[in-house]
């Protein structure tokens, strides 16, 4: 199967649903020694189930796609050109929890969230007999159907009511701690399911709309970045006991300077598996790392930025897994822009990489490009 050929088809079909294909995440290589047999026999077992890809090349798949009768086993079909990973959503920034599950928490189901929108055990069976590693999104805070469902689990507005975004979401308030239960008791629905590892997005606070008129019920006397740890290591603790990676979605310049969201990747490294930092050189404004225009020059966007994320975790046992742009904003987007970002990927030496594209489509061969 062509990527090329992996459009968007049966949009229809999708959004009479509910489910949503669009989404705003935006918001030399690393060489290994051989082991000998006697050292392979004497290396610790692993405690998690799934077995982690020597370089992670993987895509994203929305709940809306997946739920297209054949379009997953579609996507499993690119394998074939250099794909071992996917991330597909469990949980998206609609709050739509993308299977039914009588592992799922009973908030999953009263306020709406639940949908069939695919048989996750079925999903993880074809995923691994296809050897392919299986990551499971959960966006957390962004989340208008619980809010809606139950007002008292959102960030309050000093004008009244749940605040929203400029974009009329609610989000749900970092601070309580049946939020945090909420979205760990589904993540650990699909950890029970098989996923091998488990997604953070939107772990963090908002960024778009009047955040001066936001109220945060039970708020702590403590920095942003000690509340979006807090809620990683209690998800960490959790999780691991099902034998799952725990890993998180960053911005892009987490790691360059303190954002006012809560995201340090320096703290969350110490608990998480992964950290997969968004660095869409498109997302970045004309200037920073002193680039005339990042979007332009995208190896040298993502190796600035990359960096950071190495000096910010330098000591921890954190993979660093960027998700790299392949799409077009304004300047257009194809397999060599893509393939620097590959290459600056791998000569900061991450641990593979993730590409994004918000329609589900993805450059013709780029899963097989080798650097020189």
């Amino acid at each position: 199967m062509s990527v090329a050929l992996l459009v968007v088809a049966g949009f229809a079909v999708a959004i009479a649903g509910g489910a949503t294909y669009f989404s705003s995440r935006g918001h030399g290589s690393q060489k290994s020694a051989q082991s000998t047999p006697k050292t392979q026999a004497a290396r610790a077992r692993s405690p998690f189930r799934g077995h982690l890809p020597t370089e992670i090349r993987g895509v994203h798949i929305t709940e809306g796609l997946a739920s297209i009768p054949g379009r997953i086993e579609d996507y499993l079909g690119l394998t074939s050109h250099g794909m071992n990973t996917i991330e597909l959503d469990v949980k998206d920034e609609n709050g739509y929890v993308a299977f039914t599950s009588p592992n799922l928490p009973a908030l999953a189901r009263s306020t709406g969230a639940s949908r069939p929108y695919y048989d996750a055990a079925k999903v993880v069976q074809e995923a691994h007999r296809a050897g392919v590693y299986l990551i499971g999104r959960v966006v957390v805070f962004e989340d208008p159907t619980l809010t809606a469902a139950d007002p008292e689990l959102g960030i309050q507005s000093r004008n009244g009511g749940v605040w929203k975004t400029s974009g009329d979401l609610g989000w749900a308030n970092e601070y309580d701690p049946r939020v945090w239960k909420y979205n760990v008791d589904v993540a650990t629905a699909a950890a029970k399911a098989g996923f091998d590892e488990i997604q953070f997005d939107y772990v963090r606070f908002p960024t778009d709309g009047d955040v001066a008129a936001m109220v945060f019920p039970h708020k702590r006397a403590e920095p942003r970045s000690s509340t979006i740890f807090g809620f990683l290591s209690y998800a960490a603790h959790r999780l691991h006991k099902l034998h799952v990676r725990v890993s998180a979605d960053v911005f892009g310049l987490s790691a360059s300077r303190d954002l006012g969201i809560g995201q340090s990747p320096h703290r969350i490294g110490k608990v998480l598996d992964a950290i997969y930092p968004m660095v869409y050189p498109s997302h970045y404004n004309p200037g920073e790392y002193d680039i005339l225009e990042p979007e332009a020059f995208p190896y040298a966007t993502v190796v600035h930025s990359l960096r950071d994320f190495n000096r910010q975790t330098r000591g921890e046992k954190v993979h660093i897994v960027p998700w790299l742009q392949d799409f077009t904003i304004k300047i257009p987007y194809g397999a060599e822009q893509v393939g620097e970002q590959i290459d600056a990927a791998r000569a900061l030496h991450a641990h593979g990489f993730m590409l994004w594209n918000p329609q589900g489509v993805y450059t013709q061969g780029v899963l097989q490009h080798t650097s020189p």
